[in-house]
């Protein structure tokens, strides 16, 4: 093994069976995520074919990136809730109460056309769901009721919450600049700032990256060789440069200028970042994943389990609330059957992004990938023309062979 005179460099070419998947281990590559997209590139590229080529427009890239922001913005708090060995299966009730919520805020409480009353209903949406997440967490830290039963009671609660709240009736329509939270023809950056934001990305992943370098270096950790570090920005910038070009090869219908990157993906990309500093760079993160590891160790450690688990569900009411104001902002309007079945996506995405249902393992971006992997086989079929009743059967053998595949992999890893 060669040296630095700070610290180790890890090994890179180690011999004999299973030398790739050691040398991805070494130089600390996830096989799971390398693997979810490749599963990812393999499904572009077969609904490619399959399309003649539809799939892999601009037109249909931009829109599958809308359908697939609500989901994957809760997926990347349901990832923490699984992690700590926990579920939440009220979700999708909790979009269809805090999206109401948000929708009466604007259309009744506060005046139509009274400045920006809009964020203020937006902030009390996002402190109404961390305050129903709050609530889920009291009853599974506090008082000790399984998780499964507490989001079960919320998934029929908040529900009936709604339809109260609402009278039975369709709330709409929202505030204009409210509405750019849903994405649309108007609520996009344009080509300037998307590529502002996309090279403000490459320099913070770059920035991210070799901080954590010099942090290891500084402690005495192992550290990956050089060109390894340099290798994998240069990926990221090309994944993001082409990203943005994408983005803006899709003209508008009227003006026939570059869209750009929607503002809910720009909202997921923000919730994206903060939940992978707040999982990779903080004690909260280091918890989370020593209570979903070892819930035992994890007190006898001094962790704080039950506050840890109150913010874990906290934080994932937030996102569920970003998420309702994003569904209305798109639809313009406040249905009671907002949300309707959207806890299963939320799951099957964070899980087929490789969280593990044992608990301690899994990443936001993992789960991100999981919804895009599902959105995209729902598109896809889409366009090829599968029937709906079909589309549930193949999306549930996808959900299967992933939680098969999780198992057989924490297997192997065990040996």
């Amino acid at each position: 093994m060669s040296q630095t005179s700070e610290s180790p460099v890890v090994a890179f070419a180690p011999k004999g069976e299973g030398s790739l998947r050691r040398w991805l281990d070494a130089i600390e590559i996830d096989t799971r995520l390398l693997a979810m997209i490749g599963t990812l590139i393999a499904i572009g590229i077969v609904f490619g074919i399959a399309t003649d080529g539809i799939f892999l427009t601009p037109r249909n890239l931009f829109n599958l990136t809308l359908q697939t922001s609500v989901v994957a913005i809760m997926a990347a708090g349901m990832v923490i809730v699984i992690v700590s060995r926990h579920i939440d299966l009220s979700v999708g009730s909790q979009v269809g109460f805090l999206g109401v919520l948000a929708a009466t805020l604007q259309v009744h409480v506060f005046a139509s056309g009274a400045g920006y009353n809009w964020i203020a209903s937006l902030l009390l949406t996002l402190l109404a769901g961390a305050a129903v997440g709050a609530i889920h967490g009291y009853w599974i830290a506090y008082r000790g009721l399984p998780s499964f039963i507490v989001t079960l009671a919320g998934l029929l609660g908040w529900r009936g919450a709604a339809w109260l709240l609402a009278k039975g009736t369709n709330i709409s329509p929202m505030e204009e600049r409210f509405q750019l939270l849903g994405g649309g023809l108007e609520g996009t950056l344009g080509a300037f700032w998307s590529w502002v934001a996309g090279i403000a990305a490459i320099l913070v992943m770059a920035a991210l990256a070799f901080a954590a370098r010099a942090r290891r270096h500084r402690f005495g950790f192992a550290v990956r060789p050089l060109a390894v570090e340099w290798g994998i920005v240069v990926v990221f910038a090309a994944v993001v440069v082409a990203f943005v070009a994408t983005m803006n090869a899709y003209l508008h219908p009227i003006r026939k200028v570059p869209m750009g990157i929607p503002i809910p993906v720009m909202l997921l990309i923000l919730a994206v970042v903060l939940m992978s500093v707040v999982t990779g760079m903080t004690k909260f993160g280091r918890y989370v994943y020593g209570i979903g590891g070892n819930p035992e160790a994890a007190v006898l450690a001094g962790i704080n389990v039950k506050l840890t688990t109150l913010l874990i569900f906290a934080i994932m009411g937030a996102l569920t609330a970003l998420s309702a104001c994003v569904s209305i902002a798109r639809l313009n309007a406040a249905p009671t059957s907002l949300g309707e079945m959207e806890e299963l996506r939320v799951i099957a995405a964070a899980v087929i992004g490789g969280a593990s249902l044992s608990g301690g393992v899994g990443t936001v971006a993992g789960a991100i990938i999981g919804a895009l992997i599902m959105q995209s086989l729902t598109n896809g079929m889409l366009l090829i023309g599968i029937q709906s009743a079909l589309q549930q059967i193949i999306l549930a053998i996808v959900l299967v062979l992933a939680v098969w595949f999780d198992v057989a992999f924490q297997k192997r890893r065990a040996r």
